[in-house]
């Protein structure tokens, strides 16, 4: 699954030590949707290394890949959001510096506005 939106929190890193004796390490965002009614979506990355190369800060617009995983613990249910891919949009990485003049190849003929036309600019549907 797939969400974008912008990151209004990032929760403090977790981490610990396994049973196996494995240090681990996570930490949760939350992003909000530009949809009609946005919703708030918490997800986590996991991995020292993941956290490290996603370097996420509060403000970033992001589109995150991610899976849902649900467990039952002592009669509980509990669901996981795990992010297992952050792509920041190609817009937001590479501002555009065209202006849109400088939008027209060279040596194509620019059409500038007919402002003597009288013809008068109906919008209505009917």
């Amino acid at each position: 699954m797939e969400v974008t939106g912008k990151i209004i929190a990032v929760l403090p890193l977790q981490g610990g030590v396994s049973k196996a004796g494995n240090e681990w390490k996570k930490q949760e965002y939350v992003l909000e949707t530009h949809d009609q009614y946005p919703k708030k979506v918490c997800f986590q990355l996991f991995g020292a290394d993941r956290i490290a190369q996603a370097a996420i800060q509060p403000g970033e617009e992001l589109t995150v890949s991610f899976d849902i995983d649900s467990r039952e613990y002592q009669g509980r249910w509990y669901t996981s959001i795990n992010a297992w891919k952050v792509e920041r949009p190609a817009a937001a990485a590479n501002p555009s510096s065209v202006t849109p003049a400088d939008a027209v190849p060279s040596g194509m003929p620019t059409i500038a506005p007919d402002s003597a036309s009288s013809v008068p600019t109906d919008d209505l549907p009917f």
